[in-house]
């Protein structure tokens, strides 16, 4: 479409509506304004011999246009910007070039001083706040929103970092960062279906391309259950990109919680093979062999790992728990040492390694390491759960109570803190106030495997309480969200034969081998994995080889402890300064963590919304939920 005007760069009687005399940029037909804005810019054609003629884009509109629209309507519809022109010698250059040739008509002559006043259309874009005309702003706009977005949901306040998610996507929503963002954010709040929408919308409008908006769909759909939308979703993901890795290791970890071993192998094969190494992908390779007891495999495979990334806290972890799994208490320790110095604020590093001292009777240690992970992660509700715990084996109930209303002020939909403090209330003999935080931990969600453990712990409740039918009815509602609990299977199996019922309890364990998922692992395969993970070893020697290498190459990083012989004292284990390392590294004082935990009770809880519990009829009646038995 174009409008009858002199141009001051050329002898042309127009020019192009969304263009500038300055401005090379082609018309964007797809900013058109409504049709009824329109309107007012179809003009009819010249009637001069000589003149081009000029496309209309609608020519009904001709007809119905008003000769000369008032200036005062263009101010309200249009966002004009008025170019500069030098008319006089555009006139003088028409006249130069068409002598001998009719002047224009009086109509022309009025189109054409109508059109050295009209102004050029600049194309308006919309805003959430309906304000005026806004371009598009630049790219790195988008990398700051996503990082603001992101620091308002670690505080919680996932209200704003929704706001600003939705705007990037309005103005990039060929950018798949966005979709993936918010519905992190969304699933974090529960709002599952809101996320699946989310990330339905993202994948339309990055066209299918985008491996991130798959495999986060993929992971949404396995944790609601749909296990068959979820392969479908990771499928595609890889489809999408076959070399990103975190949908090949998703996809296998999900095979894994199915029990199909040979696939998930198969999909890690497949990942190491597009994507080259990676340390999580050997990580799962490692812990696979672990569990079928081949040990010096796993060893050789987290080496592996950690030579991919010697700053995964996750594999120096792994290991470690491997170790502990051995009681090799030495190496585990140096391998926990190593964790915390990769990622000196990792919340999972401090806990673990604070239980593992815990337990092996080191309480001072691990009080003080539980500590130091909660001075470093003040919101983490897990360490105190567990400080909590070692309270109360090692000091009051009361103080251990206090930890736990702390931490379940933090995060009150974390169901194992209210499991934890239902059992030591149990412990304690306050049954009713078990049963009140059971019931509790069980409002938040009725389909987790915490929820399957609060069900067979509030089941042994009752048993001991003698209400009997009652705890029949939570360890089979126990089993109808895990049934490979061997506990719980067991459990109901002494209760019967407690109560001299034989036949049932034999049934009852007759029943958990019928069931139960087995899984067959073939250690053969492990020569096949190694084929991928190091080509360039010598077949011949690989086969002649193999386990003496894997020994040799798994106990290098071993042996700064094994060669303490009183690796039992902690001070002289591996020569790692606790008190230095927390002082340099993190700039925390030793001698004040205790102050620290009782500045850290001032924070404010999470946002959510309480959920429902469910009411006592009497204040000593106890109300078993409605679960499907």
């Amino acid at each position: 479409m174009q409008l009858f005007s002199p141009s001051s760069s050329s002898a042309k009687p127009s020019f192009p509506l969304f263009s500038h005399s300055q401005n090379p940029k082609k018309p964007s037909f797809k900013s058109l304004p409504p049709f009824k804005t329109r309107l007012f810019l179809s003009l009819p054609p010249c009637t001069a011999t000589n003149s081009p003629s000029v496309p209309v884009l609608d020519q009904e509109t001709d007809r119905q246009a008003p000769p000369e629209p008032d200036k005062d309507t263009f101010k309200k519809v249009l966002v004009v910007r008025r170019p500069v022109m030098d008319v006089a010698s555009e006139e003088e250059e028409d006249d130069d070039r068409n002598d001998g040739v009719s002047k224009p008509s009086g109509i022309d002559a009025g189109l054409e001083k109508f059109a050295k006043k009209m102004p050029i259309f600049e194309p308006e874009r919309g805003d959430f706040s309906g304000g005026g005309a806004q371009e598009k702003p630049l790219p790195v706009n988008l990398d700051l929103a996503l990082y603001k977005a992101r620091v308002l949901a670690r505080k919680f306040r996932y209200d704003e970092a929704e706001r600003i998610l939705e705007k990037c996507i309005y103005y990039w929503p060929e950018d798949g960062r966005s979709y993936v963002a918010l519905g992190k954010i969304l699933s974090k709040q529960s709002k599952k279906a809101e996320a699946r929408a989310v990330y339905e919308r993202g994948s339309q409008a990055t066209q299918g391309e985008n491996p991130y908006i798959w495999q986060c769909w993929a992971v949404l759909e396995n944790k609601m259950g749909n296990i068959r939308r979820a392969r479908e979703l990771f499928d595609a993901a890889t489809v999408a990109d076959k070399r990103h890795i975190a949908a090949w290791h998703g996809w296998a970890v999900l095979e894994l919680k199915q029990g199909n071993v040979k696939k998930a192998r198969h999909l890690l094969a497949k990942g190491l093979k597009f994507c080259g190494g990676n340390e999580y992908v050997y990580q799962t390779l490692a812990l696979l062999e672990a569990k079928a007891n081949r040990y010096e495999q796993a060893r050789y495979l987290f080496r592996q790992a950690t030579k991919c990334n010697p700053k995964s806290c996750a594999s120096w972890l792994a290991w470690a728990q491997l170790e502990v799994q051995q009681e090799n208490n030495r190496a585990a320790r140096l391998l926990f040492e190593k964790a915390v110095q990769a990622s000196p604020k990792n919340r999972f590093a401090w806990h673990v390694w604070g239980v593992f001292e815990a337990n092996i009777g080191n309480v001072d240690l691990g009080r003080k390491l539980l500590k130091i992970g909660h001075a470093l992660n003040p919101r983490d509700p897990v360490l105190l759960q567990s400080l909590a715990l070692l309270e109360y084996k090692h000091s009051t109930a009361n103080l251990s109570r206090v930890l736990f209303r702390r931490a379940s002020e933090l995060d009150p939909r974390h169901q194992p803190v209210w499991i934890a403090w239902g059992w030591m209330e149990w412990k304690e003999g306050n049954i009713s106030t078990a049963r009140e935080l059971y019931q509790r931990a069980l409002s938040i969600d009725t389909t987790t495997e915490s929820a399957a453990r609060c069900l067979q712990a509030w089941g042994v409740l009752e048993q001991r309480a003698g209400n009997l039918s009652a705890a029949r009815r939570l360890f089979r509602s126990s089993l109808n969200i895990n049934s490979q609990s061997y506990v719980t299977w067991m459990t109901w199996a002494a209760l019967e034969e407690d109560q001299g019922n034989s036949v049932r309890a034999e049934e009852i364990r007759n029943l958990y081998f019928q069931q139960r998922t087995e899984v067959v692992d073939d250690a053969s395969w492990v020569m096949g994995i190694l084929d991928v993970i190091d080509p360039a070893l010598d077949s011949i020697k690989r086969l002649l080889n193999l386990d003496q290498d894997l020994i040799n190459k798994a106990k290098e990083p071993l042996k700064d402890a094994e060669a303490n012989e009183n690796g039992d004292d902690i001070r002289n284990g591996s020569g790692f300064n606790l008190d230095a390392f927390i002082k340099d590294a993190l700039s925390l004082d030793p001698s004040k963590l205790d102050v620290s935990m009782e500045n850290s009770g001032n924070l404010s809880p999470k946002r959510v919304k309480s959920p429902r519990m469910w009411k006592s009829q009497g204040r000593n009646a106890m109300t078993l939920p409605r679960l499907s038995i």
